[in-house]
C-alpha cells in the first residue's frame, strides 16, 4: 500500500478530541469518539495490508508481528519507562502496587481487562492509572489475534 498523506491526517483529527478532553477542555467530553475514529482508520490500514500481502501470497503472520513489534514495543516501553519515576515519586504505595499490574498487564496486551476489573474506565480514581491509555492498544492487538487466527 502507498503512503497516503490523508490518512495522516485523519489520524492527526481523531486524536485532537482525544488530548483536548484530557486537557480539560469540556466541549471535547465525548474524547472517545476520536479513539473510535482512529481505531476505524487503524483497521482500515492493516486490513488493507493483510488483503495486498493474501493476494501476492506473501503474508506471513510472524512477519506481521514482526513489524507490529519493531513499530509499537520502542514506543511503549519508553513509555513506560518514563512513567516508572513519576508514579514512584507521586503515587501512594497501595497506586504503585496497581501501577506495577498494570505494567504487566500492559506488556501482555491485556490492560484493557485489568482497568476493567478494577474501576472501569469512565470513574474518577482511573485518573490515577498513568497507563489507563494502554487499554486501546490491547483491544487493537487482541482483535489482531483473532482476526489472524480464524
Amino acid at each position: 500500500m502507498r503512503y497516503r498523506k490523508e490518512i495522516d491526517g485523519l489520524r492527526c483529527v481523531a486524536v485532537l478530541p482525544v488530548v483536548m478532553h484530557h486537557a480539560g477542555f469540556s466541549i471535547f467530553s465525548g474524547g472517545y469518539i476520536g479513539v473510535d475514529v482512529f481505531f476505524v482508520i487503524s483497521g482500515f490500514l492493516i486490513t488493507t495490508i493483510i488483503m495486498e500481502e493474501l493476494v501476492q501470497n506473501h503474508f506471513s503472520i510472524i512477519g506481521f508481528y514482526e513489524r507490529r513489534a519493531r513499530r509499537i514495543l520502542p514506543a511503549l516501553f519508553t513509555m513506560i519507562f518514563l512513567c516508572i519515576p513519576f508514579a514512584w515519586f507521586w503515587l501512594s504505595p497501595s497506586q504503585l502496587k496497581d501501577f506495577s499490574q498494570s505494567i504487566v498487564a500492559v506488556t501482555l496486551f491485556s490492560s484493557n481487562f485489568l482497568f476493567w476489573l478494577e474501576e472501569g474506565y469512565f470513574s474518577p480514581i482511573a485518573e490515577l492509572k498513568p497507563l489507563l491509555h494502554t487499554w486501546s492498544l490491547a483491544v487493537e492487538e487482541q482483535y489482531y489475534l483473532f482476526f489472524l487466527h480464524y
